[in-house]
Parts: structure tokens; sequence; C-alpha cells
């Protein structure tokens, strides 16, 4: 027959403490039980002792030795010894072993069953011995009469029986089994307490189950690439996995630290410490664009907080160039419009019949918008970054907006290393572009800014060091703002705007470069951004 065992861990653990709490209440009251039976007859002995001494040091018990009839004095005087302390009994005899005094008046006069020669040659001795009360614990004494020159003239035997000494054992086992049952009941109590709370703690899972939990925990921790944060009631780390670390930049050291004390920027750490869930917001790192989702949950009296964190940093960047390409689209769209417009004026010329100023205004037309091609291709070798000037050129016209080459503008083919990622120039320039074209814009038509709407870039690549310098004839910036203007969110525009600088300075940053903003001699702003060209960049 198969014996069924408790499945789940708390129950095996129950099943376990309760016999280890039987096993040593079961010990404790044998222990004591032995124990208290050696001390019963011990105590016995003592006390046996101490009446029959007393009694053979009484003066009236030698001098009644020494009288014609000494069962007369001592009989009483035995009876009332053996009441008054509590002995069975307590016999007075003469030398020889006949009895003077005994519990029972009919064994006077016989002889006593036990060995009195100790006791004749003057030694106090105990023995268990059976006698005409049963088996006892025993003391003989001698009786020494001063008179006689102190020499024995009768022996003194006291004596507890063994049932007696068993009755008060039993009385006291009764209330040790007591005590053993009371505390096995209380430790049994106790034991199904802890119990119970481990197994709302395990989910009612055994140890197996337990483990093969923590193997899989174990694996999807390390084998997801979302970052998984767990912080406990008191906002430390309490669980991080290598997404999270990777996505936070944290050190192997993490676990334990609190989260203000990891130096992430000021709204990541808002977002983690927040009581309230946090459902797919977007916050910038140092290298990196996350989406965080958050939490709270509930453990007890203590609250912690989940946090998951998904990798946003290349959708983004797609999304950039995605916005880049569109705005190529739009641009290519208002030139086909534009160059439509153009052809039907030419032709329009031709049916005129001036055909000298078709050509001419189809010549001045075409001269013009290569001049601004020819100017970009030969100064920037660079394929991406030459689209992305023609297409800005575009848009910037689109608006009223000049776009302008420095002339101090180069960056020869080959210059660039592999490890600079051609998005992150995108990202780069395209934003600085952007914003300084939004910038300038704002005074067209404007009749108290009658100064043109101009944007000049330089892009240059010497002694080591990759320089991006865009400048407008906008407003400018105030000084006050400097430090904010790369936190996201910041902006001059509607809400909801304010990410593009944050994504320069992180490109920046990605590729050990920086970014500064000053004031342009065109009166607007002007943002530098400086790459190294011999430096290993960091992909994300």
């Amino acid at each position: 027959m198969r014996i069924p065992h408790p499945r789940s861990l708390a129950g095996q653990l129950f099943a376990m403490q309760v016999v280890l709490v039987a096993a040593l209440v079961a010990g404790c009251a044998v222990f004591a039980y032995v124990t208290d039976r050696e001390q019963a007859v011990a105590a016995a002995r003592q006390r046996a002792t101490a009446v029959a001494v007393a009694v053979a040091d009484s003066p009236s018990v030698a001098e009644a030795a020494r009288s014609k009839d000494p069962t007369a004095r001592l009989q009483p005087y035995a009876e009332k010894v053996r009441r008054d302390t509590g002995v069975t009994f307590v016999t007075i005899m003469d030398t020889h072993g006949v009895r003077w005094a005994h519990p029972d008046p009919r064994q006077i006069g016989a002889t006593y069953l036990g060995h009195i020669k100790p006791a004749l040659r003057g030694r106090i001795f105990a023995e268990t011995y059976t006698g005409t009360l049963g088996s006892s614990v025993r003391v003989v004494a001698p009786v020494r009469d001063t008179r006689a020159g102190g020499r024995i003239t009768a022996l003194v035997s006291a004596g507890i029986t063994v049932d007696t000494i068993s009755a008060q054992v039993r009385r006291q086992l009764l209330a040790l089994l007591g005590v053993a049952a009371a505390a096995l009941a209380v430790g049994g109590l106790c034991a199904y307490v802890i119990n119970a709370r481990l197994r709302r703690h395990t989910h009612g899972m055994n140890a197996a189950e337990l483990s093969r939990m923590h193997d899989y925990h174990e694996a999807a921790l390390h084998a997801v690439r979302e970052g998984l944060l767990m912080l406990d009631g008191r906002r430390r780390i309490a669980l991080i996995n290598d997404g999270g670390r990777e996505l936070l930049g944290l050190p192997e050291d993490s676990v334990g630290r609190y989260v203000s004390d990891l130096g992430l920027p000021p709204a990541l750490t808002g977002a983690l410490l927040a009581a309230e869930p946090r459902v797919d917001e977007l916050h910038l790192t140092a290298e990196r664009v996350v989406v965080v989702n958050t939490s709270p949950v509930s453990s007890g009296e203590q609250r912690g907080t989940v946090v998951t964190l998904r990798d946003h940093t290349e959708l983004q960047a797609l999304s950039g160039e995605l916005d880049s390409l569109r705005g190529f689209a739009e641009a290519l769209r208002s030139q086909a419009h534009e160059a439509a417009n153009r052809l039907h004026a030419v032709v329009s010329l031709i049916e005129l019949g001036r055909e000298d100023e078709a050509v001419d205004f189809a010549t001045a037309e075409l001269e013009l918008a290569q001049a601004l091609t020819d100017q970009v291709v030969a100064a920037v070798a660079e394929p991406v970054l030459a689209a992305l000037l023609l297409g800005k050129a575009a848009q910037a016209s689109e608006r009223g907006v000049e776009l302008v080459l420095a002339p101090d503008s180069r960056i020869d083919d080959g210059v660039l290393p592999p490890g600079l990622p051609a998005r992150d120039l995108v990202t780069i320039l395209g934003n600085l572009i952007d914003n300084a074209t939004d910038a300038a814009a704002e005074g067209v038509g404007n009749e108290s800014a009658p100064r043109s709407a101009r944007v000049t870039v330089t892009a240059r690549a010497d002694a080591g060091e990759l320089t991006l310098r865009v400048s407008d004839t906008g407003a400018g910036l105030d000084p006050a703002a400097a430090e904010e203007i790369f936190r996201r969110g910041w902006s001059t525009k509607s809400p909801g705007r304010g990410l593009g600088l944050a994504l320069v300075q992180q490109a920046a940053r990605r590729n050990a470069g920086t970014v500064e903003v000053t004031t342009s001699p065109d009166g607007g702003a002007e943002f530098t951004a400086r790459l190294p060209l011999t430096t290993p960049a960091t992909t994300p």
C-alpha cells in the first residue's frame, strides 16, 4: 500500500515539523519521567535517612532499649514519627533483629527482614528490600547508648515502599503528560500558522515545482530582449534582467541600489518612482530611447513596482528617416509642381513666338537649381548628407527660407569612418536644419523683420573631427534655457514636440561627440555638433 505524501512544500514542512515537535516532546517526557523517578527514589532515601538517624539519636530510644518492655514505649513513639514524617514504616529492633516496634503490631517480636550487619558495625546504610510491607527503600541506623560507653544497643529502620514512590511518580507523570500535550498542541498550532503563510507565498507548490519555476524564471530573464525591472517597497532594485541593465546602462551590482541613486534622467527616475501606473511612456537615457510601462504591486504590507522596458531607439531613428523621406517626397512634389509651371511658361512663350525669351527663362531656372546642386556635391562627398542637404534646401525654399551651405564646408570621400552610422548623421543634421528652418520661417511675411530668412549649414571634416554647424536668422534662444533645450519635451512650439534636440544630443553621445548652442552671427541660434572621426562609435 502506497502512503500518500503531501504535495506542497508547505504541507511537507508541516508534516516534518509536527513529527519533529512530537519526537521532541516525547523525548522530553521520557527524560523527565526517568529523571523524576530517580529524583523520587533519591528523595525517599534522603527522607528515610533523616528519619532513621533522628530516631536513632533520640535519648528516649536508647533509654527505652534498656527497659524491660521496650515495645510499650517505642511502639507509640515510632508510630507518631511515621505519621509526622510521611514514611511508610519506622521499625525499631534489638541487635539481633527482633522487632520492638512496627506499623503492623502482629509483626512485633518477629525477626526484621533485611540486612543489619553494616549497622551493627556502626554504619548507616540504605538498601531496597522486600519486606512484610512489600518492596521498599529503607535505611538502617544504629542506636548508641552513651550511658554504656557508646555501645550499639538497638537498630532503627525507616523506609518508604516502592508503591508509594511509584504513585508519586505517576502523579508527576500525569502532570508531565498534560504539559507535553499542551506543548505539542501549541507547537502544532504554530507550525500550522507558519505553514499556512508559507503555503500562501508558495501558492501550494511542492519543492520540484518551485525548483522548476526558478529554472524557468532564470531562463526567461536571460532570454527576453525587453528589460524587466522589479522594485521593492523601498524603491530599491529587487530584480533586473540583462535587457534592463543594457537599456538603462546599469552595472552588474545594481541589485539592492535605490532608483534615485542610479544616475538616470530625472524624467525617467520620476516614472520609475511614480505610485500610479505608467503606460507606453517614451523616455531618453544617455544613449537610448526606451518605452516604459510600470505597474504597482502589493505584497503584504510592502508595495513594489514591476517595470518593463522596450528599446525604441531604432524605431525612433527609422521614424526620423521616414519623416525625412516624407519631406523629400513633399519637396519633389513641390518641385514637380514648380517645374510644370515653368514648363508651361516656356511653352507659352514659344507659342507667342518669343523663342529667345523662352530660352533665357529656361536657362536661368536651370542654372539656379544646378548651382546649389553643384555646390553641395562638390563640398560634401558623403552621399547621404548631400541628399539630405538638397532635400532640406527644397523644403526650406517652399517655406520662403534660403538654405545656404557655408563656403568652408568640406567632407571628402572616405573621410567618415565606417563606425559612424549615416543614420545618426541624418538624425543630427536633419533635426538641426528642421528646427532652424522653423525658427527662420517665423519671420517670413513679417514687416517688422525685413531681413531675409536664411539657414546656414557648415559641414566640415578636418583635424580628426566632423563638425556640423547650423545657424538661423530666427529670434534666437533665451540664454536661461540653454541647459534645458536638450531635455525631452522642451519646445517653443506646440505641446507634444521637443524630441528632436534630445535625439540630437543622444546620437552625438552615442558617437562620443558633443552638441552645444550659441548665438548666431545672424541673430538667431547656432547649434554645433562635433563628432570624433578616430573614436569607434557605439551603435545601439
